[in-house]
């Protein structure tokens, strides 16, 4: 038998994706960029707010089937794949697959081994378990996104990063390889429950220390890290974009200071007293040149200050290019897969996958033959 290929360091590794939005389909995307062979089941007329699938990145890497899981024979096909994977990651409501005959009960009762990933917004239990939700509203909760902005106007919504990405993706697919690893070790798979809103609160992990530790101020843009620091914030410049500066340390702090070319505000870094005064002065001087004259003058030193560059800039920055952040694939510039392996190197090997465009190839490589039973394949 021929080797599969190696695209990853989870090459070999089977996921089923049962077809969502959101958090999701991006943590299916990771473990398929990490070489894992994702196949998605999509549902028959595609999902809510989703953009054409041919400009749905989160999709690359995969391939799909198209399964009506409301259909008589829908969650037996559902099954016949669960019982020949390693991973199933779903994202509906609690309730919803168990509903369907396809919970993790019924997965399990094939697939002993099954790692079986729920990926919700508020978890699988608790008051709000079966309520409706997004990012916002999870980190809102956490209070992540009253951490963000300025107390003069509302918490400004961070995309969907913070949440959904951050906050959900990531603690999934961190949640199911740790569960495979012992599954592997065991013969025992078991359920992840990763919700939105553990995850980002695991991740002011850091900030509730400094809390109980007296270093951070409950409120908004008086802190070290939320933009009450003038030495740690954004700035506006002549042409009307702006530079970040993160000149923390005291030897940062002083090399930025000597390339703004401000004097006299050497010891304000820990004069908090100060801290109107230097903003003022800081403010006034970025105000002075364009984005890309400041840039020019504070490339390549340790004054931890970088510009702030659009979506459609981004790829084309020098550092950024040369290490290859972003990749183009199939006439869409995108990030390339993250992180790196120095053995296994990830790449994009297909775009995003077309809904029920690889039902005869999965098929027969996951052997399901009843995958294709009463489907018009030609």
């Amino acid at each position: 038998m021929a080797k599969t290929p190696e695209h990853g360091p989870l090459t070999g590794v089977r996921v089923l994706e049962l077809g969502g939005i959101g958090p999701g389909p991006f943590a299916a995307m990771l473990l398929a960029d990490l070489g894992a062979d994702v196949v998605r089941v999509d549902r028959p007329g595609g999902q809510g707010l989703a953009i054409d699938p041919a400009y749905d990145i989160t999709n690359r890497n995969k391939r799909s089937v198209i399964i009506d899981l409301k259909a008589p024979d829908g969650p037996a096909r559902v099954l016949d794949l669960a019982a020949r994977a390693d991973i199933l990651i779903e994202g509906y409501r609690p309730g919803v697959t168990e509903r369907l005959g396809i919970g993790p009960e019924d997965c399990h009762a094939r697939n002993p081994r099954l790692v079986y990933g729920r990926m919700t917004g508020w978890g699988q239990d608790g008051p709000l378990a079966r309520t409706a939700g997004h990012d916002i509203g999870y980190i809102a909760l956490t209070g992540t996104l009253g951490m963000i902005g300025t107390p003069d106007q509302p918490p400004p919504a961070p995309a969907n990063l913070l949440g959904d990405y951050a906050g959900g993706s990531l603690y999934l697919v961190v949640g199911v390889l740790a569960a495979l690893h012992h599954a592997r070790a065991t013969g025992t798979g078991q359920v992840v429950d990763a919700a939105i809103v553990d995850g980002t609160a695991h991740l002011s992990a850091m900030i509730h220390g400094m809390l109980a530790a007296g270093g951070w101020q409950d409120r908004r843009a008086v802190n070290l890290l939320d933009g009450g620091c003038p030495y740690y914030g954004t700035y506006e410049t002549a042409d009307g974009t702006y530079m970040a500066v993160g000149a923390l340390e005291p030897q940062f702090y002083d090399t930025f200071l000597d390339l703004l070319g401000i004097e006299g505000y050497a010891d304000a870094r820990k004069d908090w007293t100060r801290w109107g005064e230097l903003r003022e002065a800081v403010t006034a001087r970025f105000k002075s040149r364009t984005r890309d004259e400041w840039t020019a003058v504070f490339e390549g030193s340790d004054a931890c200050v970088a510009p702030v560059l659009t979506l459609r800039e981004a790829p084309h920055h020098p550092h950024l290019a040369a290490r290859g952040t972003f990749t183009d694939h199939d006439g869409i510039t995108q990030p390339a897969p993250a992180p790196r392996f120095s053995v296994t190197p990830t790449t994009v090997r297909t775009g995003p996958a077309r809904p029920g465009a690889d039902t005869a190839d999965v098929a027969r490589d996951w052997d399901a033959p009843e995958l294709t039973k009463g489907l018009d394949l030609e």
